[in-house]
């Protein structure tokens, strides 16, 4: 539906680029292309953003906020700390997963994306190990796991897994046998940080 008959607002902006980043690519992608699937003038546009680039830097904070948001509900849950950090760590396997899996094309713009980010792919791990610090710190006053820094061993966690959310990995999450090296890393994780 043109913007005409609806107020332009920066969320509707970011749906349109998703869409003309999924039909074009991040090399041919415009400002203009936005604009025109909006059914508005390029000046609309840049009127909630800038520049090209700072459209580009909010849509992939969006994209990779989808992901925090779901895994945030498993942080707040009040159960079973090495639960809770083995679903977590599932969600954040089967979210990557899935983001490379149902639209391979869409991630790949991703990537590119993520590649010229300033500020979306760093504020997304801290968010991320932020919340695996909360998890940790949950274990720790639980008695379950062990640590003196919680937030140190929220990075080790997080690094340690990283074959299972790091993009440049998703070539083997379709793989035979990454389920059992998922389960055997986890395994090992939650080991080392019990009482």
């Amino acid at each position: 539906m043109p913007a005409t008959s609806q107020t332009l607002t920066a969320e509707r902006i970011l749906e349109a680029t998703e869409e003309v980043l999924r039909r074009h690519g991040p090399a041919k992608a415009t400002m203009v292309d936005v604009a025109r699937a909006l059914g508005v003038s390029h000046g609309s546009v840049y009127r909630h953003f800038r520049t090209k680039a700072a459209l580009r830097e909010a849509v992939t904070k969006r994209w990779l906020d989808r992901t925090s948001e779901a895994l945030a509900g498993i942080v707040a849950e009040e159960r079973d700390p090495e639960d809770r950090l083995r679903d977590w760590l599932r969600a954040l396997f089967d979210a990557k997963r899935r983001k490379a899996g149902d639209d391979p094309e869409l991630f790949a713009t991703y990537m590119v994306l993520t590649g010229e980010s300033g500020e979306a792919v760093p504020d997304h791990i801290a968010d991320l190990t932020a919340q695996l610090t909360r998890i940790i710190e949950a274990g720790a006053e639980a008695g379950v796991f062990v640590t003196a820094d919680p937030a140190r061993t929220a990075r080790g966690v997080f690094q340690a897994s990283g074959r299972f959310h790091d993009p440049c990995y998703a070539p083997e999450w379709a793989q035979p046998g990454i389920e059992e090296d998922f389960e055997a890393v986890v395994d090992l994780l939650v080991r080392g940080l019990r009482r």
